[in-house]
């Protein structure tokens, strides 16, 4: 009789060992399920790189965000992919604001003068003649392009511009 109890003793004792180890599981589980996750930080689309006056920008270095200004669908997709394949970097694309009055293309910059801009209008327009440069806030990262329904196509600019004054371009970031 002793040798019988024992063994249920024992028996109750494991399954009590196992219920404790099975709610220290579920809790531990469900603090980890319900805590909040990680906040995800997003690598930078571009770097500001200061490039001194005689220094050579080419398209490599020149971060490009294109809006479409104009009823024709994946306009700025395609004007953003054709400028890509040619060298610059990806930026942003989307609608430009209902404000825009663009009919070709322009680029909305608050450095009017820099490399970067006279590097991205020579590939808007042959020698880059008739593209706008508007002096204002650009609303998205880099040298913003607003495309326009008469917007033709991306052409073949300048290999590269050599920089008159002190500047900042947006640059993909280095690796």
């Amino acid at each position: 009789m002793t040798f019988d109890l024992l063994r249920r003793f024992r028996s109750l004792a494991t399954l009590g060992v196992l219920a404790v180890l099975l709610l220290i599981g579920v809790t531990w589980g469900w603090s980890a399920v319900t805590e909040p996750l990680p906040e995800s930080d997003d690598p930078p689309i571009c770097d500001e790189v200061t490039v001194e006056a005689g220094e050579k920008v080419y398209p490599e270095q020149v971060t490009i965000s294109v809006l479409n200004a104009g009823t024709r669908q994946g306009l700025a997709g395609t004007t953003m992919q054709a400028l890509v394949n040619k060298g610059f970097a990806k930026g942003d694309n989307a609608n430009a604001p209902s404000r825009a009055d663009v009919t070709t293309a322009e680029i909305w910059t608050d450095a009017p003068d820099s490399a970067a801009v006279t590097l991205v209008r020579s590939y808007l327009a042959k020698q880059g003649k008739g593209v706008v440069i508007r002096e204002q806030e650009p609303t998205e990262v880099g040298v913003n392009i607003v495309v326009g329904d008469k917007f033709g196509k991306v052409v073949k600019g300048r290999k590269a511009v050599t920089a008159e004054d002190d500047t900042t371009v947006c640059s993909p970031p280095s690796e």
